[in-house]
């Protein structure tokens, strides 16, 4: 874009850009790296004052306020940023707050003596209050030179350690929407990247360039589907196309970073949304390739029925407060094809449950190559999906063997959702709840993790 750009905002503040600086004009792409992150932002801060937007500190938690305060007084600057002044304008409860400084790592490790540096990637800061912890970040820099910066064959950031002014660490955040600072000097908030306009547009916006933003960091494109999905967003066109184009990427991220990354997506509140949106941009292939192949092989609508319903139940928990497991997650989304293998192989004489067994095992064993699952998770949902046959069982012991197994209620759930689709009988999940209600003075042994033996030193000789 050149010449004017001038766009209203909330509370009547403009947007405007008129030397070609602006970080999606068409000149800023012409700027060499090191100008770009130096004054692409400096000449177009909007400052939202206290008067006209609706952030309280009254929905701010007194451990973010106390880390706030400390660091200003201790002369530094101190932002509440990212997701927390998002959701706190769109009037949503933020699940957590971020704080970014210009103080380094070790000052503010210097002042708070409940915290740790912790990353290598990026380094931060962990400041523990009880059970809640406040992350704080150092306003980061750009220098293509510097030593502390790292990336890969693919242009992706193995490791970001150059500190920077706060114009420059608005540039190098994600989305615009993500990238709003709220001033705890002056209650302000300041926006460098147009962020307040697409909050109001209800658009989700890369902040620079796909072809560079996404190799630098591939996970963001399932960011964008995520905040999308959970924030009800559109997704601006060219950060669109860009995960079409990039979404190859996805197959370079560590298998333990896309575990982190695909558990944050399906216990969003919004993983039914999720779902839809991974089919839409052709990603689910590099995070679920099994359920993949299936779906591109006439899959039935039962099926497809029980997952999404399955969704829909994760989501009402999440948002009640309702306790979920990645178990039951991987479970949901890898039964179609242990389903549809293991009834081929009982075909062939092999009875349900080992066939059940064989088939998880081996699914299983290909899915850990693209999303690491810890061993606790990938068993939940193999004894899971071995249960289900166990249901039919209504006679005798067996009933009250199952209930006292260590993942009845899961296995439950996931059978009656099966029955609200018809893959399993209706009447099925009926009895059992009935014999739950008979039997709710059996104590069910809960999950536990089996303790390391303790490697033995060896004396020196």
């Amino acid at each position: 874009m050149t010449g004017n750009r001038r766009n209203q905002g909330i509370q009547g503040i403009k947007y405007s850009c008129t030397d070609g600086k602006c970080y999606d004009c068409a000149q800023y792409a012409e700027l060499p790296k090191r100008v770009k992150h130096r004054e692409a932002s400096a000449d177009h801060l909007n400052v939202i004052s206290r008067n006209k937007h609706g952030i309280s500190r009254k929905s701010i938690s007194d451990s973010a306020l106390k880390v706030l305060y400390r660091l200003s007084k201790s002369g530094h600057r101190a932002c509440l940023v990212g997701g927390g002044v998002r959701d706190l304008l769109l009037d949503i409860h933020p699940k957590d707050f971020d704080v970014a400084t210009d103080a380094t790592p070790e000052q503010v490790r210097e002042l708070f003596k409940n915290s740790r540096i912790i990353g290598r990637r990026f380094r931060l800061v962990h400041i523990r209050f009880g059970r809640d912890i406040i992350e704080v970040a150092t306003f980061r820099g750009y220098d293509e030179d510097s030593a502390k910066n790292e990336t890969d064959d693919h242009g992706r950031i193995l490791r970001d350690n150059t500190f920077g002014e706060i114009e420059e660490d608005a540039i190098r955040r994600d989305f615009t929407v993500n990238a709003l600072y709220y001033d705890i000097h002056d209650y302000a908030v300041l926006d460098y990247v147009g962020g307040m306009q697409d909050i109001e547009d209800r658009q989700l916006r890369l902040i620079g360039d796909p072809a560079t933003r996404y190799p630098e960091d591939p996970v963001r494109m399932l960011r964008a589907l995520r905040f999308a999905a959970k924030l009800n967003f559109g997704i601006e066109e060219s950060a669109a196309q860009g995960i079409f184009e990039f979404g190859h990427l996805l197959a370079v991220v560590p298998p333990a970073r896309m575990f982190d990354e695909v558990i944050k997506l399906f216990h969003s509140g919004s993983a039914a949304r999720v779902f839809e949106l991974l089919r839409e941009y052709d990603l689910l292939k590099y995070l679920v390739p099994e359920l993949d192949e299936w779906l591109q092989d006439d899959p039935s609508e039962s099926m497809l029925d029980f997952i999404d319903q399955a969704l829909v139940n994760t989501d009402a928990r999440v948002n009640t407060g309702q306790p979920v497991s990645p178990g039951f997650i991987f479970a949901v989304l890898l039964w179609p094809a242990v389903h549809q293998q293991a009834n081929s192989m009982q075909s062939d004489r092999h009875k349900m449950i080992p066939a059940l067994m064989q088939v998880g095992e081996t699914i299983m064993k290909r899915q850990v190559r693209h999303i690491s699952i810890p061993r606790r998770f990938s068993q939940m949902a193999r004894d899971i999906w071995a249960s289900q046959p166990r249901f039919h069982r209504t006679q005798g012991k067996q009933p009250l063997r199952l209930l006292e197994n260590t993942v009845f209620r899961a296995a439950y759930d996931f059978m009656c959702i099966q029955s609200m689709v018809g893959l399993m009988p209706h009447k099925l999940c009926r009895w059992w709840t009935e014999f739950q209600v008979e039997h709710a003075d059996i104590e069910r042994p809960e999950r536990t993790r089996k303790p390391r033996p303790r490697r033995r030193r060896r004396r020196a000789s």
